[in-house]
């Protein structure tokens, strides 16, 4: 419509060529244009502007501002390299092993995951760009910030969390040791009922750098729903 509206307003036409225009004769075989036929050019200008008014306050009139979801889908993911001299930390907890993720915080590649999740689900930038590695603030912090910062979102956004499901992906240590308090650390730094948390551990069947033991990978898809 923006085409027909330039065509119509932006090359004036003469008042007098107007006036003097003489209605059409020409007869249509399709059977809609008689109705746009059999007018002074004048009347086709004047009824097609008006046309054009009448759509563009319709358009206008019918654009409303998008309603809250009920509930919002959100799945982030993280890898880190694991390297010696380096702690190994998932979901808060220190796991006892001969080397750690190689990062510029403590390298929790659990949480990092669970706020790109929660980050992801309220339409929000990555862990990244929030947290850049570039801003030595954030060097050596502990990620248990980060999921502040992304429970804090979630609530200002007027939601809270529906369920969580997380997997961890490496080939040693043995999580399932400490599955369970790294679960109960989770539920305290979300706020959530542990019945709503779910966490499972994955080798990668010794194939490339996860099944070598070189890096640790994380899964996680949240559910928020609206408060």
């Amino acid at each position: 419509m923006a085409m027909a509206s330039s065509l119509f307003f932006s090359t004036p036409i003469p008042t007098k060529l107007i006036s003097k225009q003489k209605p059409f004769s020409y007869h249509s075989p399709n059977p809609l244009l008689p109705q746009l036929t059999h007018k002074p050019l004048r009347s086709l200008v004047v009824s097609s502007a008006a046309a054009i008014e009448a759509e563009t306050e319709t358009s206008s009139s019918n654009s409303t501002p998008l309603k809250s979801l009920p509930f919002r889908v959100g799945h982030g993911f993280d890898l880190h390299r694991l390297e010696p001299g380096y702690p190994l930390i998932i979901g808060g907890i220190n796991i006892p092993h001969d080397r750690g993720c190689e990062a510029h915080s403590d390298g929790d590649v659990l949480l990092h995951c669970v706020v790109d999740a929660i980050l992801g689900a309220l339409g929000l930038p990555d862990i990244g760009q929030i947290f850049p590695d570039t801003d030595p603030k954030w060097k050596g912090a502990p990620s248990s910030v980060f999921m502040e910062e992304a429970v804090r979102l979630m609530h200002e956004a007027g939601y809270e969390l529906g369920n969580l499901d997380a997997t961890l992906i490496l080939q040693r240590p043995k999580v399932s040791p400490h599955k369970e308090s790294i679960r109960a650390n989770l539920c305290k730094l979300l706020g959530a009922d542990p019945s709503v948390v779910n966490l499972k551990a994955k080798t990668h069947e010794k194939v490339d750098s996860l099944g070598e033991n070189r890096s640790i990978a994380a899964h996680t898809v949240v559910l928020l729903m609206k408060k």
